[in-house]
């Protein structure tokens, strides 16, 4: 098969042949038909998880394809079916698992981390009956791979944990993947969401997303401009990008007894990354973190988007072939982003 694959950390990225994969005992393998382009894989090839990822690798993790091999053991699937995986697969019989929090699962795999990931035309995913999620044929695969990371990921993060309600504020820091979903669900969950970026693009993106406002991070103090707009501060705060000056701005843009939601990933720092405790402790703040969503919560989300009360098709930015994604991907940390972008790796 082909498939997008690095020798090292920072290396080269490069489209190669390599043998096909074999379904594992409850595992499947699925024939790749749509993967995201995710600032997690930039993680993964730069090396901030080393300790679970063996060199050569092949990132990817958010996908949707169809069944093509089925391992001994598996029962629920056969090949042909259409599925879709959250980006967290969990053991399946731990207690997590075992009481829906497949998520935080202490023997979880992850395509594009702990083996190899979707950028290629065939992945392996384990214990295919607690992790796969059906797809629906009114629900195409490129809107379903966005649902396997970053929309089920601002789903759980803005419905499940810090559960949004109408009428509040919502500042949502990053317009990326995550943060335009995220303006999407609080939106449609009746938020009024103040959008934080460092480029115009990813803000207009934002507006069409829902944004009641939006904000340009280019220098300005951005807690006094929310608290301004929000008269206040921000009931909820969302940081989708994971660094120390966007989770401090998310943090100090909440008024007192807010929430805040940690989802973008810290690039490995001495001393690990400083939060405004101090605010945190004074002002009675939550500070949440959320990690992916589990199969067992994806049916409310599907059905919001089978009804077209979420639009996650509208995020997409483009499609790609694999020689323009292996370009991409070490560029993603400092790529301006406006939207989805999904590989297809049926394409050259």
């Amino acid at each position: 098969m082909r498939a997008i694959q690095f020798d090292e950390f920072h290396g080269p990225v490069q489209v190669r042949e390599v043998p096909d994969p074999v379904a594992p005992d409850g595992g499947v393998v699925v024939r790749v038909h749509a993967t995201g382009l995710c600032l997690s894989d930039w993680h993964a090839w730069s090396g901030h998880d080393a300790d679970i990822t063996t060199l050569p690798h092949v990132p990817g993790h958010e996908l949707a394809g169809t069944v093509a091999q089925v391992g001994a053991g598996v029962t629920r699937w056969h090949v042909g079916d259409r599925v879709t995986v959250p980006f967290v697969s969990g053991c399946g019989t731990c207690h997590w698992c075992r009481t829906g929090q497949a998520q935080v699962c202490p023997d979880q795999t992850q395509p594009g981390f702990t083996h190899w990931g979707s950028y290629a035309e065939l992945v392996v995913l384990h214990a295919a009956d607690a992790n796969l999620v059906p797809v629906p044929d009114d629900i195409t695969f490129e809107t379903a791979a966005s649902l396997g990371c970053r929309f089920a990921t601002a789903y759980r993060a803005v419905a499940g944990r810090a559960q949004v309600r109408a009428g509040e504020w919502a500042v949502v820091v990053g317009a990326g993947g995550v943060g335009l979903s995220a303006v999407m669900i609080a939106v449609a969950r009746g938020a009024h969401v103040v959008a934080v970026d460092r480029t115009p693009a990813a803000l207009d993106a934002a507006r069409r997303a829902g944004a009641t406002h939006t904000v340009l991070a280019d220098g300005l103090d951005v807690p006094a401009v929310v608290h301004q707009l929000t008269d206040g501060g921000a009931h909820v705060a969302v940081d989708a990008v994971g660094s120390e000056q966007t989770c401090a701005d998310a943090i100090t843009s909440l008024r007192r007894r807010g929430r805040h939601v940690q989802v973008g990933l810290f690039a490995p720092v001495d001393g690990g990354p400083r939060v405004p405790m101090g605010r945190v402790i004074a002002w009675e703040l939550d500070v949440l973190g959320s990690h992916g969503m589990a199969a067992a919560d994806y049916p409310e989300m599907l059905g919001l988007v089978s009804s077209g009360a979420l639009r996650p098709q509208d995020l997409l930015d483009r499609v790609v072939g694999m020689a323009e994604a292996a370009e991409l991907v070490p560029a993603m940390d400092s790529a301006p982003r406006a939207g989805m972008v999904v590989l297809d790796p049926r394409r050259p």
